[in-house]
This record gives C-alpha cells, sequence and structure tokens, in this order.
C-alpha cells in the first residue's frame, strides 16, 4: 500500500447513495436525528443507524447526546468543503437528480454552505473582495489585505480576535453550481451570521436555500458588494 491519506475509504463512506444523502442534508449545517436522516437516506432506522456509526467511525460525523436524543452533525467545514467539491463534479460529470420545482435556480443563487454563504451571490462578494484588496491572495492561500480589517469592522464584523478556534479567518470553496470559489472560514461564517442577524435574508424550512428580501438584498450589496 502507498503511503498518504487513505482517499479510497473515504470515498467509500461518502459513495453510498443513502450516506450521500444523509451528509447532503447535513450540509445546512443543522444536526439531526437518526430517523431525521433514515428518511434523508431512504432506509430503516436500523440501516440509517449502521451507516451513522460508519460515517462516525470514519471521522465524518460527530454525535452529541441531548437528553433522549442524539443528534448527528458533520465532523467540520473540512468535511462540508469535500461534500460542496464532489457536487460540483457530480454536476459537471454525470446525470442530475431531477427535484421539481424552483428549488434548483434558488440554490444556484443563495444558499448555505454549512456555516457560510455559497452560490452566485458569495461567488460574487468574493470576487469583489479580492479586486478592491480587501482580501488578497497568497499563493492558493486568502487573507486580510491592507484595508480588509476596517472594512468589516466598519459593518460589525470583528476579524481580529480568534477566540478559541484554530480555524483560519478566511479559506476558499469550491462552490459547485458556479464552479469558482465562495468565502469560508471564521469570515464567511461571520458574514451568514450577519445577513440573518440583520433579516436580510433567511433560511427556507427544510432546505439550504437563502433568500433574501428586496430590501435586504440592497442592504447586503451595499455592506459587502459595493
Amino acid at each position: 500500500m502507498k503511503d498518504g491519506p487513505d482517499i479510497a475509504r473515504v470515498a467509500s463512506l461518502v459513495g453510498d447513495p443513502a450516506r450521500a444523502n444523509m451528509l447532503t442534508a447535513l450540509m445546512t449545517g443543522s444536526a439531526l436525528t437518526a430517523s431525521e436522516l433514515a428518511l434523508e437516506g431512504g432506509v430503516g432506522l436500523a440501516t440509517a443507524s449502521s451507516h451513522l456509526a460508519k460515517l462516525i467511525e470514519g471521522g465524518l460525523l460527530t454525535v452529541a447526546a441531548q437528553g433522549r436524543h442524539r443528534y448527528y452533525g458533520l465532523a467540520g467545514p473540512q468535511v462540508a468543503s469535500m461534500l460542496e467539491a464532489i457536487m460540483g463534479v457530480a454536476a459537471g460529470a454525470g446525470p442530475k437528480r431531477a427535484r421539481p420545482g424552483p428549488r434548483e435556480p434558488a440554490m444556484r443563487e443563495a444558499r448555505v454552505c454549512y456555516d457560510h454563504l455559497a452560490g452566485e451571490h458569495a461567488v460574487k462578494m468574493l470576487d469583489g473582495f479580492l479586486a478592491r484588496d480587501i482580501l488578497v491572495r497568497d499563493g492558493g492561500a486568502i487573507g486580510l489585505g491592507p484595508k480588509g480589517a476596517a472594512h468589516f469592522a466598519a459593518v460589525g464584523i470583528d476579524v481580529g480576535d480568534p477566540g478559541p478556534s484554530r480555524r483560519p479567518v478566511c479559506r476558499d470553496c469550491l462552490d459547485w453550481s458556479v464552479r469558482r470559489s465562495h468565502l469560508a472560514g471564521r469570515l464567511g461564517a461571520a458574514i451568514l451570521d450577519k445577513i440573518l442577524a440583520e433579516k436580510w435574508a433567511r433560511r427556507e424550512k427544510d432546505s439550504r436555500v437563502v433568500t433574501f428580501s428586496p430590501k435586504g438584498r440592497v442592504a447586503f450589496e451595499k455592506a459587502f458588494l459595493d
């Protein structure tokens, strides 16, 4: 066996259709019970429990007990980024699952990617930050530019104190629908928190879709795109 990460093991965990559906359901950033994930996976509870145990053992999920219930969530933003990248490959390389209604256009416009904004608005936002040197690229990494800290402080986002988190301030995440990067990391999460706290947009129930109000879109663009 060759040295290095065991890609095949992770791929086999994600590659099962039921497990893939469960993982996708957790891309909202919310924790779900085994019963809820069984419905998402289209399997019985016993089968779902077996799948969940494998995903936990493989390091893709975490579980927390609260009262009588156990809640499952993605193991972290790195897992979410991996899933988002796989979705991008799947969108361009093979047949798509058919879903009725307007969900796909809305998903492409703005959605949650674990704990940060994804979709066309998010990609446009990152492009604007880079064009104005609010963020800068250094090799393959993204960091704050000379005007970055002041720009975000002006809209109420403090990027200076990471607290106990070792998560990077900025990180790019490949957007599956646009096929270019949007902003993740602590800053990406803080921006989504700001959008929702200000009620510029709302999370759609049982969906990753983020819907902006007309006034909220203007406020979002003024804060992050102008």
